[in-house]
């Protein structure tokens, strides 16, 4: 299950699932290298064993701090490596796009449900339990405090839905789970 869901992150960041891609995104994103520890990390068995250290010292690295108990659906992508904040009761749908300086957080309770093929653009703040529907977008430096419904497009402070045109237009190479 585990080498599925780095084969979807990886397909999110370049279409590609072949080795030398592979290396390639390893060693020149930072997001991919940390989705990559974050993935081996929360996996169950001697992986967790071996991966932890490394995706400690890739937190501190990077400034992604995303907990390996978050429950997140295959594809994720951080765009331009982070940093940003997820705190550990979120759940994230499939095809997720984080931008930098992403916060979902809660201060009583648990955190934001993000559904499927959702992007969350730059500086924005996910507040509380809120749900944000499946092909979603959050316009950047939006704060998040209400639900907001499928295929929807909001911004703002706080996040109003704008329109429903183009549903989840920002996401790229998502992963189908028949693949």
């Amino acid at each position: 299950m585990v080498i599925k869901l780095i084969k979807s992150d990886l397909f999110r960041y370049s279409g590609r699932t072949d080795l030398g891609t592979f290396i390639k995104q390893y060693l020149f994103n930072r997001g991919f290298r940390f989705t990559f520890w974050l993935r081996l990390a929360s996996a169950s068995g001697w992986w967790h064993q071996l991966a932890y250290p490394m995706y400690v010292w890739q937190k501190k690295r990077s400034g992604i701090i995303i907990s390996p108990h978050t429950c997140i659906g295959y594809g994720l992508y951080i765009g331009h490596g982070g940093p940003l904040i997820i705190n550990q009761s979120a759940r994230l749908g499939n095809n997720v796009n984080l931008s930098p300086y992403t916060v979902i957080g809660a201060n009583q309770g648990s955190a934001a449900t993000i559904g499927n093929n959702v992007y969350i653009g730059p500086n924005c703040n996910v507040i509380e339990n809120v749900c944000i529907g499946d092909n979603a977008t959050i316009g950047a430096g939006s704060v998040v405090t209400k639900d907001i419904p499928p295929n929807a497009t909001a911004a703002g402070n706080y996040a109003k839905v704008l329109n429903y045109n183009n549903p989840c237009q920002f996401i790229q190479n998502p992963w189908l789970l028949s693949e």
